[in-house]
């Protein structure tokens, strides 16, 4: 099964130096029919004005992803990191016992990125922060594992979660498989272009909720940039 969730009746708000999209319920939009898609709980598409950004806040015992598409965010938090993570880069966040942090755009552009929520396998562990550059090159024509806590991912990034977030670049008309494997989901979003997705075609910004279905085939309709949650 493969649900298309088109960009254009995502919720949302629009706060002038947040414009933000929401694939599921989140702050004041509030469906009972799309509170996530298994682990995964958000998936929110954010626009963050130049020289704005979110002010410390908490979050306790959440694994949070932040792919940035755009420009850059600057990442600082209880825990004393501080980090600046650029486009097509990530950074995650294991909020643990609980960390108060802060994300800023300190860029004289606009920042967009996708900031992805996954429930934690740990509750009660120590939070933590990191954050990694993956060459763009070693993301065409294939998936690279951007960050897991699935067994064997050793490059990427860690989280608390049986989840791994993947990225990819295709050119039009490239076609790559992915093995999503029995009582596991997928949640796809073209950052970039369109595709097809073992038939189904998603379009820029969209999103395509994927359960019971052993393979992925993913066509490329145009030049895309892809990003995928895979989890239970």
């Amino acid at each position: 099964m493969i649900e298309r969730r088109p960009f254009d009746k995502l919720g949302g708000a629009n706060h002038g130096w947040l414009d933000a999209k929401h694939h599921f319920s989140f702050a004041s939009h509030y469906d009972p029919n799309n509170m996530g898609w298994g682990r995964l709980r958000v998936w929110n598409d954010d626009t963050i004005a130049a020289n704005s950004g979110f002010p410390p806040h908490p979050h306790a015992d959440m694994e949070i992803i932040t792919y940035v598409r755009k420009g850059a965010i600057t990442h600082q938090d209880s825990m004393g990191n501080k980090g600046r993570t650029g486009a097509g880069d990530v950074q995650v966040m294991s909020a643990g016992t609980g960390v108060r942090h802060a994300e800023y755009n300190l860029e004289p552009e606009a920042t967009t990125l996708f900031q992805i929520w996954i429930e934690t396998d740990k509750p009660g562990a120590a939070p933590s922060w990191d954050q990694k550059p993956f060459p763009k090159g070693q993301r065409d024509g294939r998936f690279t594992v951007l960050a897991s806590g699935m067994a064997g991912d050793d490059d990427a990034l860690k989280i608390n979660a049986d989840a791994r977030v993947l990225g990819a670049t295709l050119k039009a008309g490239e076609e790559i498989r992915y093995p999503l494997g029995e009582g596991r989901r997928g949640y796809l979003v073209p950052a970039v272009g369109a595709v097809e997705v073992n038939g189904v075609a998603i379009g820029h910004r969209d999103g395509a909720a994927i359960k019971d279905e052993a393979e992925l085939v993913i066509r490329a309709v145009e030049d895309a940039e892809l990003v995928m949650v895979d989890s239970r």
